[in-house]
This record gives structure tokens, C-alpha cells and sequence, in this order.
């Protein structure tokens, strides 16, 4: 279970150029869920996905290099979101005019894996959001949000008070919750602008929404797979215990908030 669930907590990603296949995949009992996606060029392609034609210096000086489509995360929800794999290959065909002719372009694509099963709790701003799971049991936080998301939320509905809608979110809402939450048996916060800054303009209504798991044995903190691991004394690999993981706590999280805060 804790191979399972530091695979959950992960944040993958992956790209394929122009011609290739894109391959998601998670682990048994999960799914992709898509967070972000990109297809075009942004950067030379001496960088990334270099032309498989010879180009003259004076053809690469006329590279696109802010070249974009709209609709890469659209597609890549049509493709891939709730499944446990997808593959397709990669043209600009696929994802509709394209932007650039003649510059080859590339798709970079990020994604989570969710639990098949999985808890969701909501809390209407400045009320309690508790999370608890069964004896022997522990929680794992996947997911969450503290703001104002576009399609809001049926347990907080929108009143509109003259204010447009518009979604905000907090940057540390995760951060707080796994330092909060993760490992413990039960737990409990406020959904409050005390706790986690107000990121909408004054006025707006917000709520705190959180997805979890619960598991059997000590849990791995959320890994960034687009950042190298940090150095460590000991090659071993085995899952950190949580008497250790909560004397490390403060150090693991102030480089966790760092990896999350970078492109």
C-alpha cells in the first residue's frame, strides 16, 4: 500500500515531439487525471525536440519560438482524463490549425494519478473541515483547494452580491493540508483566510475542498517527478516511518513548497 499511495501522490510528467507517441500511465487501481498541458514551441529547438530535417542557420533563426495552441489541455482531456492509460500520436493535426507551420512543435503534458477510491470533503469559508479515517488507519492527503473554483461548489453555493465570477485559488492550500493532516488519523482545520491567505479579491466567497485516501502503514510525502530527489546519505528507498517523517516534517515541507512553487 505505501508503493501504492506514493505513486498516487506523485506529480508526473511527460512529452513527447512532433511524430511521436505520448504514453500516460498509472498504477493499478488509479486513473489519470490531467492538471496542465502545453503543445507548440517556446523554446529553440537545439533545447528540445530537435528537427529531424538538416536546418541552416539561417532557416533555425526563423524558428517560431512562441508558438501555442489553446486547445492542447482540451484534447488531452478527451483523450486521456479517467482512464488508467492512453497513447496517441502526436501532430499538429490532432489539435486542430496550427499555429506555426513549418516550426515542429512538442507536447508537454503534467498529471496526477487518482484513487479509484477516494474521500472528498468540502468546508464553506470560515467553517471546520475535519477528515478522519477508521482505527489503524491514516490519511493521505491527494488533493486541495482553498478559493473559488468556476463551476463552485453545491455544499457552498454562489451568492452573487455584484461580483463577477471568477476563480481563485490558493498557491499553499496542499502544503498546509499535508503538514496539517498527512499521516495522522484525524485531523481538523478551518476553511478561513487565517489559515490559508485570501487569494480572491475582497468580498468573493470561497471554500476549502479536499480529497483524500486513507491507508494502513506509515505514508510517503508527495513526490514532484519533474525535479531531481535531493541528495540523500542513504541509497535506501524503503517508506519513511511516521515518527521520522514528522521530526523531518518542517525541512521536507520547505523544500516541497519550493519544488511546487517552480514551473
Amino acid at each position: 500500500f505505501a508503493g501504492y499511495i506514493s505513486q498516487v501522490l506523485k506529480n508526473y510528467t511527460d512529452h513527447a515531439c512532433d511524430g511521436e507517441y505520448v504514453s500516460l500511465r498509472c498504477p493499478h487501481r488509479t486513473t489519470i487525471s490531467i492538471q496542465s498541458s502545453f503543445y507548440g514551441r517556446i523554446v529553440p529547438s537545439h533545447q528540445l525536440c530537435p528537427s529531424r530535417y538538416p536546418h541552416s542557420y539561417a532557416t533555425l533563426i526563423k524558428e517560431d519560438v512562441a508558438c501555442s495552441v489553446g486547445t492542447s489541455l482540451q484534447k488531452m482531456l478527451d483523450e486521456c482524463q479517467d482512464r488508467r492509460s492512453c497513447q496517441f500520436l502526436v501532430n499538429s493535426r490532432l489539435f486542430g490549425m496550427d499555429p506555426c507551420p513549418g516550426t515542429g512543435k512538442y507536447l508537454l503534458v503534467w498529471y496526477k494519478c487518482r484513487p479509484n477510491e477516494y474521500k472528498s470533503k468540502v468546508a464553506c469559508e470560515d467553517d471546520k473541515l475535519r477528515l478522519s479515517c477508521k482505527k489503524s488507519m491514516v490519511i493521505a492527503i491527494y488533493s486541495a483547494i482553498f478559493g473559488r473554483t468556476q463551476g463552485g461548489s453545491l455544499e457552498c453555493p454562489y451568492q452573487n452580491l455584484g461580483m463577477p465570477m471568477i476563480e481563485c485559488q490558493s498557491a499553499t492550500a496542499l502544503q498546509l493540508m499535508i503538514k496539517r493532516c498527512h499521516g495522522k488519523r484525524s485531523c481538523s482545520i478551518y476553511a478561513s483566510t487565517y489559515e490559508f491567505g485570501d487569494p480572491c479579491y475582497p468580498g468573493i466567497q470561497k471554500h476549502l475542498n479536499v480529497i483524500y485516501t486513507c491507508g494502513n502503514t506509515p505514508l510517503l510525502l508527495p513526490v514532484d517527478e519533474t525535479r531531481p530527489p535531493a541528495p540523500s546519505s542513504s541509497s535506501s528507498m524503503e517508506p519513511v516511518g511516521v515518527g521520522t517523517e514528522m521530526a523531518l516534517l518542517s525541512n521536507i515541507l520547505a523544500a516541497y513548497a519550493f519544488i511546487t512553487g517552480m514551473p
